[in-house]
């Protein structure tokens, strides 16, 4: 049976009993996710694979690039470079350096192990792994309710953990159908789904993200190299990210040429079908409704003051003064997730690299691992 036929692994009936022992120390727990970011740095392309020392390449080598291969059968968004590159992000991250930079600030020595409910989006591949990640890295069991969209590749990497560290096959649970039996939630949604979570899980300690996009605020003395990578901020994953950018501000009369020279490089994205017709569909409905565009062949700009433009789409919005935009983003910071900028606002994100966030930027800005630790 191919890998491609298989439902997610691991999946468990909810009446099962699940064991909440485990011997593994963080200092153990740390050295195999390092393990697994040098297991997934040898994926930098499907073409390309760079094969180490990593441990279990004898069982798992082969079946990562299968699932490469598969992941767009699975997810039409998901192709092999969108899945390589989420590997390699996450590979980045999983070093010894990052991942003891990132919980010294917490004491998580004495934490009474409870059971963790993870509700996953699926919108780009590998996007709930951080809080996967955090359960266990916590000493939290974690019981996994995958997205329908990605259903395969946080499994694969969850049987790679266990092989090497059998002790994590105490402490994860992929499920079907109805939540039971866990102490806390972190779900993620849109925000109708969202008002359910809150409803569902109101007397459960919770985490609940709603939709948030990203920005960019301009000056127009940005040089070329940095709309450039600004265009990686829009266009990674197709702009299906909530870090994606998908809103401009702009100073007024600003020049949009230089940015549409610069995003070219970008252009090969429209060959993607799927993301074509969107680009068809979208820019006739804008055209329909008499909509002032601007258009380079695969990206059309919409003057509105929304957040959430559709995909193959970017909003703009003028500006007079910088401080008032800046203003304007800390008071509606609910709906915001990244603000690409000079360093015009606090925690600004430079040009390029909204998608790969270190560990300790966490979405929302709500610090999971100290949520989970007010577990008791």
């Amino acid at each position: 049976m191919s890998f491609a036929s298989k439902k997610p692994i691991f999946v468990q009936n909810y009446n099962q009993k699940i064991s909440y022992t485990s011997n593994m120390t963080l200092e153990t727990k740390k050295s195999k996710f390092v393990e697994l970011g040098k297991f997934l740095s040898q994926f930098p392309s499907l073409e390309n694979p760079i094969k180490n020392e990593a441990q279990g390449n004898d069982l798992f080598f082969d079946e990562c690039l299968n699932l490469i291969a598969l992941s767009q059968s699975h997810n039409g968004w998901y192709t092999p470079e969108q899945v390589c590159f989420a590997f390699q992000s996450w590979a980045k991250a999983l070093t010894e350096d990052k991942l003891n930079q990132w919980l010294s600030n917490y004491e998580l020595t004495t934490i009474s192990s409870k059971t963790i409910a993870l509700i996953l989006a699926g919108n780009i591949p590998l996007v709930g792994f951080h809080d996967f990640l955090s359960v266990l890295i916590s000493g939290h069991n974690v019981l996994v309710k995958t997205s329908s969209n990605d259903q395969h590749l946080l499994p694969f990497i969850a049987k790679y953990l266990i092989h090497i560290a059998p002790e994590f096959k105490e402490k994860i649970t992929f499920v079907e159908g109805k939540l039971e039996n866990f102490d806390a939630v972190i779900a993620t949604g849109s925000n109708n789904t969202a008002r359910y979570f809150e409803y569902y899980f109101k007397d459960k300690p919770s985490i609940i993200r709603k939709n948030r996009n990203s920005v960019a605020l301009l000056t127009g003395e940005e040089t070329r190299e940095q709309l450039e990578a600004l265009g990686e901020d829009i266009f990674r994953y197709f702009g299906l990210g909530c870090r994606n950018v998908s809103k401009l501000f702009v100073p007024k009369d600003y020049s949009f040429v230089a940015f549409f020279e610069a995003i070219f490089k970008y252009k090969d994205v429209i060959e993607y079908e799927k993301y074509a017709n969107n680009y068809d569909y979208n820019k006739a409905v804008f055209l329909m409704s008499n909509f002032k565009l601007l258009d380079n062949g695969f990206l059309t700009l919409k003057e509105d003051p929304g957040y959430a433009s559709p995909i193959s789409s970017t909003f703009y919005e003028y500006y007079e003064n910088v401080g008032v935009i800046t203003e304007r983003l800390r008071h509606e910071n609910e709906h915001i997730q990244c603000i690409v900028s000079n360093n015009l606002t606090t925690n600004s994100i430079p040009f390029g690299h909204t998608q790969t966030p270190e560990l300790w930027d966490y979405a929302d800005n709500i610090d999971t691992i100290s949520f989970l630790l007010t577990i008791k």
